[in-house]
């Protein structure tokens, strides 16, 4: 799972920041060592006592209040991680104080626009890395998984892959398909590689990519659940929800419900966003019933980022490997950190297929 993590929070931190965090080459760097600290890695006394939180103190939030060395070392990598944002901030304003700032990435794309302040535009990057690299990282090994467990939807995605002849990929993307699952894989010369990665354009213009990413996003939602407030007075199918009250929403629940998906929602199939005027919603019966990324204004603003990158590293994945899980006969078992992933990774063998 780390070594996954390590990519994404590289690519976060060229797309997002315009910034090598390094944590592919050197992974023991401080930076990401103080990241890492900010996961939650939630455990059976956890689990309760978040429960107890909720109904003694009324919110979830409480655990993160007691004076224990996990919320003093969680305090301090945060404190860590936001002054290196804030240095970032004004390194950007610096350059464009001199006319200099010419990246296109998130953070500079926001701050040429004049719509946040300092703190806002900090706090955006910490969301971003904190919240961003894990979802990413544990939807992959979902999909591996997937993979894994129907040969025929890995047959049929290569062979989409394959056929569009997206070519060779950057030595940095091909990286991420060594780190996948925990296991090697064979890397030839940087010297004999293209140096231009698939366009968002050649990604785009597969169905079967899309659709099958869009099933492993619905099926596993990286966040299981999250909570809201309400800020007024209102009501929910008729039942009234007071101010103040704290809302439990479960993607994991939601997106699985037959009322809103038929009686397949159950079913891993990547089919359901192919039907004719289905490929945005799988054919639910509304907006609400896919909540990997919520919805709304208070949805995930890294939606379509998180999405495309995404993709990006299954095209890789699949085009480039057959892919086998060690013991098939294993149970999955689920790890909550800020995303739920498969505990200690996806134990798979990645057989490199010659002719792409």
């Amino acid at each position: 799972m780390k070594k996954i993590d390590f990519d994404a929070v590289d690519v976060i931190g060229a797309a997002g920041m315009g910034h090598d965090f390094g944590a592919i080459t050197n992974p023991n760097n401080t930076f990401s060592q103080e990241l890492d600290k900010l996961r939650f890695k939630q455990t059976t006394f956890t689990k309760w006592v978040i429960l107890l939180s909720m109904v003694i103190l009324g919110g979830k939030e409480a655990i993160f209040k007691l004076p224990i060395k996990a919320n003093k070392k969680s305090q301090e990598a945060a404190d860590y991680v936001r002054e290196v944002a804030k240095q970032m901030v004004q390194h950007k304003k610096e350059k464009q104080r001199l006319g200099e700032l010419t990246e296109k990435d998130v953070a500079s794309v926001a701050l040429t626009s004049g719509l946040f302040t300092d703190e806002n535009l900090v706090d955006q990057m910490i969301t971003m890395l904190v919240a961003g690299h894990e979802t990413v990282a544990a939807s992959v090994q979902w999909a591996v998984l997937a993979l894994c467990k129907y040969p025929e939807i890995q047959s049929r995605l290569r062979g989409e892959i394959r056929g569009k002849q997206l070519g060779q990929v950057s030595p940095h993307t091909r990286r991420v398909t060594s780190v996948i699952a925990h296991l090697p894989a064979t890397i030839p010369s940087e010297e004999s590689l293209d140096p231009q990665p698939p366009s968002s354009a050649q990604i785009d213009s597969l169905p079967y990519l899309n659709a099958f990413c869009n099933e492993v996003l619905r099926f596993s939602p990286p966040v299981r659940s999250t909570v809201r407030v309400a800020t007024k007075d209102t009501s929910l199918g008729g039942v009234p929800v007071p101010k103040g009250t704290q809302l439990l929403i479960v993607p994991g629940a939601t997106n699985l419900n037959p009322d809103f998906w038929g009686p397949d929602a159950e079913v891993f199939n990547p089919e359901r966003w192919m039907r004719e005027g289905q490929a945005s919603n799988g054919g639910a019966n509304g907006n609400y019933a896919n909540l990997t990324f919520l919805y709304g204004p208070r949805g995930c603003i890294g939606q379509t980022f998180a999405k495309s990158e995404f993709a990006c590293m299954i095209a890789v994945i699949a085009g480039r490997f057959k892919i086998e899980l060690q013991d098939p006969t294993k149970r999955v078992e689920v790890v909550t950190a800020i995303s739920a992933s498969p505990k200690d990774g996806v134990m798979a063998k990645l057989t490199r297929l010659e002719g792409w």
